[in-house]
């Protein structure tokens, strides 16, 4: 019989269906789990479930029955990992579940600013169509994505499903090479060309000491064409006061984040300051979370756990087990 504690089931919509493992178990969900109960809830445990709930080196020690941290999304930074490979506790996290939800969400974002939908929105509820006097009116520029150029850091699975969208609507894909460094190949374009040359540049990079903040006001200043920048990745790549910087001082034409510095952002945060502005969309960090992302995600979380148990691990990172 397993015990099995699932830390914060609210981070996956209700709506979605967590089936139950197909071996002897309890299973037992919290919404929610501060810092101070994570100890108590997951004693006498093997398995523990969790999306962003952390798992500190300290906390590990004293759960002497965990075997296995499920965590229900890609990233593990939740978890120290060594505490986990010293006590014996494997972690297993969820791959390629996102390939279709982030890369649309990315264009939806894309689109929406390229054609200024939410200004244009806007107006229409302020009566601005009736002040016009005639069939349209022309407050606010709209660009077409065909023969765009799209600057894409990031070449993973996301970022090669978001240039397939890229070439279907016409637009010119570039995949960025790492900053700082050569040799990439001509599949890459460099560095600087990406940043001087795009009319978008969208991010798909994880968040490492090497990426934090790649984009800052230097980069800003390099960006001849005043381009649309796109974050569905992690805050942290993007230098979020030298974001607000550059849309006041017009170095870039707009911003479409899903992710920030600290989530939920503080009131008083740079993106917060800016989340009014009509080139800003700021989106809770739902990329991810179409219905049909989360129930394979949801899916392939029960299949982990259930593949752990069977003796045949899967999706197990690398230095946790």
């Amino acid at each position: 019989m397993h015990k099995i504690v699932f830390l914060d089931r609210a981070t996956i919509a209700p709506q979605i269906t967590l089936r139950r493992p197909a071996f002897a178990h309890e299973l037992i969900t919290h919404d929610h789990t501060a810092p101070d109960e994570v100890v108590a809830r997951l004693a006498g445990a093997s398995i523990a479930i969790t999306n962003k709930v952390a798992l500190t080196a300290e906390m590990l020690d004293q759960l002497p029955d965990l075997r296995l941290v499920a965590v229900a999304a890609t990233g593990t930074d939740c978890v120290d990992k060594a505490a986990c490979q010293r006590r014996g506790i494997a972690v297993a996290n969820i791959r390629g579940y996102a390939v279709s939800t982030v890369p649309e969400h990315t264009f939806a974002l894309i689109l929406a600013l390229r054609r200024n939908i939410v200004a244009y929105r806007e107006d229409v509820i302020r009566g601005e169509w009736q002040k016009s006097g005639q069939f349209c009116f022309f407050n606010h520029a709209i660009h077409d994505l065909a023969g765009a150029r799209l600057g894409i850091i990031g070449e993973g699975v996301l970022g090669q499903s978001v240039a397939a969208l890229a070439r279907a609507f016409g637009m010119v894909p570039l995949f960025a090479a790492h900053k700082g460094k050569n040799g990439f190949g001509q599949l890459y374009t460099p560095w600087d060309e990406v940043l001087a040359t795009s009319d978008i540049i969208t991010l798909h990079s994880p968040l490492t000491p090497d990426t934090r903040h790649m984009i800052a006001l230097p980069e800003f200043r390099a960006m001849a064409r005043r381009p649309l920048i796109i974050n569905t990745a992690r805050g942290g790549l993007v230098d979020e006061a030298a974001l607000v910087q550059a849309l006041d001082e017009g170095l870039i034409s707009g911003a479409g984040f899903d992710v920030t510095v600290g989530e939920p952002p503080a009131a008083d945060s740079p993106m917060m300051r800016i989340a009014a502005r009509p080139n800003v969309i700021l989106t809770p960090h739902v990329a991810w979370a179409s219905d049909e992302a989360q129930q394979t995600l949801a899916d392939q979380l029960m299949d982990n756990i259930e593949h752990f148990v069977a003796g045949t691990p899967r999706n197990l990172v690398e230095g946790a087990y």
